[in-house]
């Protein structure tokens, strides 16, 4: 559209923020990128307080004109960047493997990101490093003092929120098993293509490398994990940072498989989902509309708790709506390919 940049703003520590620079460079639309909260921070503020925030260009083709929007949540974004911008979608144009690649992508960003909060803050060796690094990105010249108070107020508040994203004591096998599950199942699709869907990627990609910038390029203890058992995982996140040599040639539908050839490996991504994002995702509906002040459900065969999230009830909305939508011929190809993986009962 314009040779005049969006902004972006965020967090190197930020999977979301790391997901939509990936998307950016990948499809090679121009960018601003800036440190939120640094001296160089520009943007207003936005109604919730979360990263990454997107500028978008105004009538003007400015990001700071009257009518300029502030925009913030990965998975909209990607959407308003395909409506905006043309060449390199991440969106497959056949709407059935377009609808799964967005239900993977839900995956990563809501369940997922679980594995990430959890090593992070559960974790001593990784609390000392985010607690020491992840501030440092507002002020590089933060002096001795204001580093310690930074640190001792940083890792406080994250450690005391761990309970409320699921990363208890109890609930840690369930996290973690499905952590080693999902890096096994990426491990196996690399042996033979590039990306989930075929030789191009699609949301659910960057919505897995996103938090495996985390998992399996800052923490500690996930990164050697991820060493030991998926050394390829790694590579893999280092290329995705940053797609922009990709070649991606022909029309729309060039580099994506077709849903039924996409074999093995998605259905077992999906069978993973079925056995941890289902039964939470279901439980977390639930347990908002009876006003619980705990989501309660059996993943893996043990029980896990945690206080519910608003926001993952929308989420579950934006798919029940994506399904509806979809052709009876469309919905029939995704209900035969959800068939037995546990994801099914999320639109029964």
């Amino acid at each position: 559209m314009t040779d005049q940049p969006i902004v972006l703003a965020g967090q190197y520590g930020s999977p979301y923020t790391r997901k939509m620079r990936a998307v950016l460079r990948y499809r090679r639309i121009p960018f601003r990128w800036v440190l939120r909260g640094s001296r160089w921070d520009d943007l207003p503020e936005v109604p919730v307080q979360i990263i990454p925030v997107i500028a978008f260009l105004g009538a003007d083709g400015n990001t700071d004109g009257p009518d300029a929007e502030v925009m913030v949540d990965s998975s909209p974004q990607i959407m308003r960047l395909e409506a905006e911008y043309s060449g390199r979608s991440v969106v497959p144009a056949d709407p059935a493997l377009a609808f799964i690649d967005a239900l993977i992508e839900d995956f990563a960003d809501e369940w997922f990101t679980k594995a990430m909060y959890h090593y992070r803050w559960a974790y001593e060796p990784d609390i000392d490093k985010a607690g020491k690094i992840l501030p440092l990105s507002q002020d590089l010249q933060v002096n001795t003092a204001d580093a310690a108070a930074a640190y001792d107020m940083f890792t406080s508040r994250q450690i005391m929120r761990r309970a409320l994203v699921g990363s208890t004591d109890t609930n840690q096998p369930i996290i973690e098993g499905s952590y080693r599950r999902v890096l096994d199942i990426l491990q196996a699709t690399f042996d033979e293509r590039d990306f989930l869907l075929g030789d191009r990627p699609g949301r659910g990609d960057f919505g897995l490398f996103g938090q495996l910038t985390q998992l399996v390029g800052f923490d500690p203890t996930s990164t050697a994990v991820a060493v030991d058992r998926a050394p390829k995982v790694i590579n893999w996140v280092d290329r995705v940072d940053d797609l922009s040599w990709l070649p991606v040639a022909g029309g729309a539908d060039d580099g994506w498989l077709a849903l039924e050839d996409t074999g093995t490996v998605v259905q077992e991504m999906l069978l993973e989902a079925g056995r941890t994002y289902t039964p939470f995702m279901l439980a977390n509906a639930a347990a908002l509309e009876s006003a619980a002040d705990e989501v309660v459900c059996e993943i893996d065969g043990r029980e896990y708790r945690q206080g519910p999230f608003k926001y993952q009830r929308k989420c579950l909305g934006w798919l029940r709506d994506d399904y509806a939508a979809l052709s009876g011929d469309d919905r029939g190809r995704v209900d035969a390919f959800l068939e037995g993986t546990g994801c099914e009962a999320l639109f029964a």
